[in-house]
C-alpha cells in the first residue's frame, strides 16, 4: 500500500483540523504558477514528469485540505484510524440511530410530514450536539502536545463516523421531500 502523502508538510503548515484557508489558497497559487508545464517546456523529459506529478500532489493537497470533511477524513486516515474494523461506536448512540432508522422505515409505508418534521429535528438536534461537542478538539488540536494528540484523534474519530451515520439518515429524509 503506498504511503500517504503529507499534504501540510508539502504545503508547509501544521497538521490541523483548522488551517488558515488564506495561507492555504496562497500556498496553493504559488505552486500552482511554479509546477505550471508551460514554465518547464524546454526541462528534459524527467523533469517535465517530475513536474507533472508536483502539480497533480498540488492539486489533491489543495483538493483535501479545503474541504473540512476531506480534510478530517484524510487526517484520520493518516494516523491509520479509519481502517476497516475500527468502526465500533458507542451502543447509545447506535441505539438512537437504529431508532431514526425504524421511524424512516415507518414513513416508507406511511409518509407523515409530521413524523417526517420529527426525525429532522431529532437529526439536526444530534448533530448540533456533535458539533458543539467536538469544535474544542479540533480547534485546539495543532496546539496539543504530541503525547495527548492520539487521544484527541480517538474523540474525532467517533464523531466522524457519527456524522457519517447522520449523514445517512439525512439523505434518507431527502429522499422523502423529493418525494411528496
Amino acid at each position: 500500500m503506498p504511503a500517504i502523502p503529507d499534504y501540510f508538510e508539502f504545503y508547509e503548515l501544521p497538521e490541523t483540523f483548522r488551517p488558515d484557508e488564506a495561507a492555504l489558497k496562497r500556498k496553493y497559487y504559488a505552486l500552482s504558477r511554479e509546477y505550471h508545464p508551460d514554465f518547464h517546456a524546454t526541462a528534459s523529459a524527467e523533469k517535465q514528469q517530475e513536474i507533472l506529478q508536483l502539480a497533480t500532489l498540488n492539486t489533491d493537497a489543495y483538493r483535501t485540505l479545503s474541504h473540512p470533511d476531506q480534510r478530517m477524513a484524510y487526517i484520520l486516515g493518516r494516523h491509520g484510524l479509519l481502517e476497516e474494523g475500527q468502526q465500533a461506536l458507542p451502543p447509545d448512540f447506535l441505539m438512537e440511530v437504529m431508532d431514526l432508522n425504524e421511524q424512516l422505515m415507518e414513513l416508507e409505508f406511511e409518509p407523515d410530514a409530521a413524523a417526517e418534521a420529527k426525525v429532522e429535528a431529532e437529526v439536526n438536534a444530534l448533530s448540533d450536539t456533535l458539533d458543539a461537542g467536538i469544535e474544542p478538539v479540533l480547534a485546539g488540536y495543532e496546539g496539543l502536545p504530541a503525547d495527548t494528540r492520539p487521544q484527541a484523534l480517538q474523540q474525532v474519530r467517533t464523531y466522524y463516523l457519527k456524522k457519517r451515520y447522520l449523514l445517512r439518515i439525512r439523505e434518507s429524509l431527502a429522499k422523502f421531500a423529493a418525494r411528496s
